[in-house]
């Protein structure tokens, strides 16, 4: 089964880099302190402590696997690569809520750099998979959990 391609913004390269990094350089190291001063106590088979730290060894290696693995896979998405003529990786859109009449700005964004809280949606989600290769005054059908939301595209920009 071939892995799938991770989509990053310059921006979102960076902080996964810095995270890391950090994972590396600084949380290993301060697992590893805990790790051994919780052996120091004696006895392991009781110890609560030394199983909350390799808990969260475990924990911090497997993030970063992970990360190593999103950073082999990243295609970086620039604003030269975004065709403001279409919904595309990297697209900021502007979009009326058909229902409601709403309006809101998401940027589509890799899975990865996903944050909705600050309305970046990835391309996977159902909202980003609708609008992909949509054009301005498109309306768009949405299939979430609660029905369809129907949206208008109200504007394509970087």
């Amino acid at each position: 089964m071939s892995e799938k391609e991770v989509f990053l913004t310059p921006e979102g390269l960076t902080k996964l880099e810095q995270e890391l990094e950090d994972l590396k350089t600084v949380k290993r190291k301060e697992v590893a302190a805990r790790i051994k001063e919780a052996i120091s106590f004696g006895d392991i088979s009781e110890n609560s402590e030394y199983e909350e730290a390799k808990n969260e060894q475990a924990f911090i290696e497997g993030r970063i696997l992970t990360l190593e693995k999103m950073l082999r896979k990243a295609t970086i998405i620039t604003n030269e690569d975004v065709d403001t003529g279409v919904v595309s990786v990297g697209s900021r859109v502007k979009l009326k809520d058909l229902e409601y009449g709403d309006i809101v700005d998401y940027t589509i964004v890799g899975s990865a750099e996903s944050d909705p809280m600050n309305n970046k949606i990835s391309n996977e989600s159902p909202v980003g998979q609708a609008l992909l290769g949509k054009s301005k005054g498109a309306i768009v059908d949405v299939n979430v959990p609660a029905g369809v939301i129907q949206y208008e595209i109200l504007d394509i920009n970087l």
